[in-house]
């Protein structure tokens, strides 16, 4: 098994057969006790895992396109975790990326999240906490929320669900998938009270909430792209204590 940049498989024997329409994960991780215990136990559920042991072999695997999602240590030899999900989106890359972080480093998360991450976990994790963020970012990517119109506009926002395309006066907006996937909810969803905990069901896929600035983050950086004054939002408006409501 792999404990280092080599990208060779993780937590099964060479020669071993993948099961049938296995998801591929990519580790990107330089310690090699937990590169060794997640693919040995994610490999145990089914995945098929691949190491990598500093951030610029992680770049080189992640941009060849073949894994379903990423599990992305922050502090990397070579290039740091911040900077390999940066490149990645900056390539369109729409891979789900969840970012591991050092306990007490929220900082760590907030400029993850905003870099294009979909979640981060904090060292050290539960396991099961682990297996079910995958679960459920692995389940979100493959069931995209369906519009039940071909286009929405507000204000000088024009929203092209067919072609997963936003425009500001004619102009082009990059969104990531999962600022796309979220501004899509709640325009199918305006007018309503969406609370953090329905957001985080719906739009990430989590059964049980987990108590997380996801939702909020990603949010405030909708509000950047599509918002003509952020700080005083006109269409994505904050309701205190019960969540967020689209009025656009």
């Amino acid at each position: 098994m792999s404990a280092g940049g080599d990208g060779q498989p993780a937590g099964r024997r060479a020669g071993t057969p993948l099961p049938a329409g296995a998801r591929r994960i990519l580790l990107v991780e330089d310690e090699p006790t937990l590169v060794v215990t997640l693919g040995d136990r994610l490999g145990s559920e089914g995945y098929a895992v691949t190491s990598a042991g500093d951030g610029i072999r992680g770049m080189e695997l992640a941009s060849t396109g073949s894994f379903d999602l990423v599990l992305l240590d922050v502090m990397l030899p070579g290039m740091n975790g911040f900077d390999v999900c940066r490149e990645l989106r900056r390539r369109g890359s729409q891979v789900p990326i969840l970012i591991l972080t050092a306990r007490g480093q929220s900082v760590d998360k907030v400029v993850g999240l905003k870099l294009g991450a979909d979640d981060y976990l904090a060292k050290p994790f539960d396991m099961m906490e682990l297996l079910a963020r995958v679960e459920s970012l692995l389940r979100r990517a493959r069931t995209p929320i369906a519009p039940s119109v071909g286009a929405y506009a507000f204000g000088d926002i024009r929203v092209d669900f067919h072609r997963g395309e936003v425009s500001l006066a004619g102009r082009p907006i990059e969104l990531s998938a999962l600022e796309f996937k979220l501004l899509t909810y709640l325009v199918e969803h305006r007018g309503e009270v969406l609370s953090r905990e329905r957001l985080l069901q719906d739009v990430w896929g989590y059964d049980e909430a987990p108590y997380s600035r996801t939702v909020d983050v990603h949010v405030a950086s909708l509000r950047q792209k599509v918002e003509p004054d952020p700080p005083k939002p006109r269409f994505i408006l904050t309701l205190h204590g019960r969540g967020y409501k689209f009025v656009g």
